[in-house]
């Protein structure tokens, strides 16, 4: 589309829309589908950062994604004043040069950060895509905390996934009129892929070497899980496998060292546990959606497990998606890793509360946020009322 004056109510606005990582892309996939189908009232320009390169391609490559500016920022060893430098640096010149309406940001990374700020001192408003989420210690998950409350304080268009997301922004003073609460894009992202996504050979041979057992699906990768943490969990999940003949366990290896010696230690050498080479994105969502249950410490995982019905262990000390928890599909195993032992066992029983995941409404939305959203987006650019404050 070519560039338009943003003068006149009549002509098209332009949203400039940035993203550095895996899960900026997944959220803000369908907000950026919805913009570019009304293309008679927006001009869209995508910004990737460059702060994940490898990650992030395959993901801009599925959902169809045109890059209008590769800031490539990523260095070796990089750090986050260093992300958040280089991008305030090279997003300057382009919104200088693209003068949008609006900058859309996603979550918490430092890029979101960062072109918040940038946005901020060009006098550009700013829409926050999953506002609110907080896990009430300002140094953990770190720094993606403090980004998100750093993040609110900069933005104008808040747009929560939960109305306890909005509750907790109209607590920190966020003004009520501007929170909206539209689901999670993660929700839409996973059907388009569910309906989309050719099968998978890979996926097929474990379903097929796994035909008959409850197969239970185990992410684990962050740094605060390393250690005695995590070679318990893994020991108690081989135990659990080992006491019931009818369990499967698929884990798709991260590659982190830590994280492939210590399952190399504890879960190798059986003939029911699967560990496997990482899978593109659709090929695991296609995986969890043939789960029984899910224990991670991912996240995007507490969002994706109730959108496909599958009850979830988290391995976390706490969660900045307690959604997921009160909606009963997950149960917080907490710092207390014998816990997942008897989470585990009541997963298995037969009128247990694993049973009843794919009956539960999905807390984090319908699948229609991206349009939520650029509804909240038109009202705003378009001197409307919007009208989607409490709804959901």
């Amino acid at each position: 589309m070519q560039a338009v004056g943003n003068d006149s109510p009549s002509k098209a606005r332009t949203i400039l829309t940035l993203f550095g990582t895996r899960p900026e892309v997944i959220k803000l996939a369908p907000v950026i589908r919805q913009l570019e189908a009304a293309s008679e009232r927006y001009r869209t320009i995508n910004v990737a950062s460059g702060q994940h390169t490898s990650l992030v391609h395959p993901f801009v490559k599925l959902f169809r994604i045109r890059i209008d500016h590769d800031l490539r920022i990523m260095q070796p060893g990089q750090n986050p004043s260093g992300v958040c430098a280089r991008v305030l640096a090279a997003l300057d010149p382009i919104l200088e040069m693209e003068r949008p309406d609006l900058v859309l940001v996603q979550g918490d990374t430092t890029t979101a950060l960062a072109g918040a700020l940038a946005a901020f001192h060009h006098r550009i408003p700013v829409g926050h895509v999953e506002a609110g989420l907080r896990s009430g210690n300002r140094l953990s998950p770190f720094p993606e905390e403090m980004n998100r409350r750093l993040i609110t304080q900069l933005a104008t268009l808040h747009f929560a996934a939960t109305p306890g997301n909005r509750d907790v922004l109209v607590s920190e003073g966020v003004a009520e009129s501007s929170v909206f609460i539209t689901g999670n894009p993660v929700v839409d992202a996973l059907e388009d892929i569910l309906e989309t996504t050719d099968r998978s050979a890979a996926v097929d041979t474990l379903l097929d070497r796994t035909d008959g057992l409850k197969r239970i699906v185990l992410t684990t990768h962050r740094r605060e899980s390393f250690g005695s943490y995590m070679t318990t969990s893994l020991q108690l999940l081989r135990q659990f496998v080992e006491t019931n003949d009818d369990v499967a366990l698929l884990f798709p290896v991260h590659p982190n060292p830590v994280v492939v010696e210590t399952t190399r230690k504890v879960l190798g050498q059986h003939p029911r546990i699967h560990l496997i080479e990482p899978l593109s994105y659709e090929e695991f969502v296609l995986l969890l959606s043939r789960a029984w249950l899910i224990v991670s410490d991912s996240g995007g995982i507490q969002e994706e497990a109730p959108t496909l019905g599958k009850p979830l262990i988290i391995l976390r000390e706490n969660t900045e998606r307690p959604e997921a928890v009160q909606s009963g599909i997950a149960r917080l195993v907490g710092r207390r890793p014998e816990r997942l032992a008897t989470l585990l066992q009541e997963a298995a029983r037969a009128d247990s509360w694993a049973h009843r995941a794919n009956t539960t409404a999905n807390p984090f939305g319908n699948g229609d946020a991206g349009a939520r959203i650029v509804d909240v987006i038109s009202a705003h650019l378009f001197d409307a009322t919007p009208e989607l404050s409490t709804a959901h």
